[in-house]
């Protein structure tokens, strides 16, 4: 195993600020000094990675986990009866403990190893809508959802004969909380959004919606994309009152190709098996066969046990840094990017105030497509990403075909929100003149 993090927290009252307007100049007086952690960062020193919300960069300690898993403890967990099997197994269970610690969660074995927040959701919709969900009930997700959320379920309700419902958005690109009261009834039987908006940084109101829901639609299920809060935000799964909650690992530093989906058990007892397969199985008799407890019902096939060591190495480094000063750390930073581009001629940043979002300005350019926009910031060594962010329903009620999307990470730093700032200005100076 590599050592642990070196890491230097700024104080969370120290917000990082740019400084000098007048003269366009950045520091970072209270960054989280960890981008040495990650060895991409640390060998192209002149890249500024604003595409976290898309990917997260890995920090060493996730791959040497998962080199050290590969190196000492490579075997298939849970079908040897030899030593290295064992360890195998031990490592794949210690990974889960992790995980569930990180998100709040006593009983790891309603925490469902998945290859991503869309896996997670797409089991929820075929495992339990596929039982539950009949023709004429409703289910209800918002105008905000990435297309894993609002496609899963629009296909899930159609499939089932269900009114797909979509709770709209205010001004200001907020759940309209009244119109979505307006949507529930007895007939609601599922209740899908988002936590944090990828494509905006929103950050949503569970605590309320989950109120709203339990009152008005009390035979609803209340399903969350977390693959936003996750990374940024301290989530304890059971406090939230969800009964699904989704999450990918490489939104949080671990490696791609795995995700948690963390679901009440009785719910999960009760829902019939995603994939069938190795290890999910119980007996298989000629005419029938019996399903394993949990989580292995869920989890057919050969398990990506390294990877799921990686995921738990990226719940301890967070934990490490502690979330509330990632929090504290992106927040500065997205106020500073938004002052900053909003400043800049024919630039709007989209989205509540850049204080009531995750690490993300989302943004458009009079006279530029954000693609245009990508490419021009790439030719200063920034990396933000361009489209639709996979919102396409979001975009259209924007009135935008497209945004450009800088997004923050532990490892963000001010001279990177320069950069992006300084390649904006020279875009700005070809689409939309000094």
């Amino acid at each position: 195993m590599g050592d642990a993090p070196v890491v230097v927290l700024g104080e969370a009252k120290d917000p990082l600020v740019p400084v000098n307007r007048e003269s366009r100049s950045f520091s970072s007086p209270g960054t989280l000094a960890v981008r040495a952690d990650f060895p991409l960062l640390a060998a192209n020193p002149d890249l500024h990675y604003l595409d976290s919300a898309a990917t997260a960069q890995k920090p060493r300690v996730v791959l040497d986990a998962i080199r050290d898993y590969y190196e000492t403890s490579y075997a298939n967990p849970h079908r040897g009866a030899y030593r290295l099997s064992h360890r195998a197994t031990e490592r794949f269970h210690e990974a889960r403990e992790t995980v569930a610690r990180f998100f709040g969660v006593a009983d790891s074995a309603t925490v469902i190893f998945t290859r991503g927040t869309t896996e997670s959701l797409n089991l929820v919709a075929a495992s339990w809508g596929g039982v539950h969900l009949d023709a004429g009930d409703e289910v209800v997700v918002t105008g905000m959802e990435h297309h894993a959320q609002f496609v899963t379920w629009q296909r899930a309700a159609q499939e089932a004969g269900a009114a797909f419902r979509i709770a709209e958005l205010t001004a200001d690109l907020r759940i309209d909380l009244d119109h979505l009261a307006s949507l529930l009834s007895g007939k609601t039987r599922v209740v899908a959004f988002t936590h944090v908006s990828n494509a905006l940084g929103t950050i949503n109101p569970v605590a309320e919606i989950v109120a709203m829901v339990r009152a008005k639609a009390p035979r609803a299920i209340i399903v969350l994309d977390g693959a936003q809060s996750a990374p940024h935000l301290v989530v304890d799964v059971p406090g939230l009152g969800v009964d699904f909650y989704a999450a990918s690992g490489h939104k949080m530093g671990g490696p791609m190709g795995c995700g948690v989906l963390i679901g009440r058990r009785a719910l999960l007892e009760a829902m019939p098996p995603y994939q069938t397969g190795g290890d999910m199985i119980e007996f298989v008799h000629d005419d029938q066969t019996t399903w394993n407890v949990l989580p292995h019902k869920f989890e057919a096939g050969t398990p990506n046990a390294a990877d799921a060591v990686g995921l738990a190495a990226a719940c301890d480094y967070l934990s490490t840094l502690g979330i509330a000063n990632v929090r504290a750390h992106e927040q500065a930073l997205v106020v500073a990017m938004s002052d900053a581009l909003s400043a800049i001629p024919g630039v709007v940043v989209h989205g509540p105030p850049a204080a009531e979002r995750s690490g993300v300005a989302s943004f458009t350019m009079a006279g530029a497509h954000p693609h245009d926009l990508a490419t021009i910031l790439d030719e200063h060594g920034v990396c933000v990403r361009a489209g639709h962010h996979c919102c396409q329903p979001l975009m259209r009620r924007m009135g935008v075909s497209a945004t450009a999307r800088a997004s923050a990470g532990v490892y963000t730093t001010m001279e990177d929100v320069g950069a992006l700032v300084e390649g904006v200005r020279a875009a700005a100076g070809i689409f939309v003149g000094s």
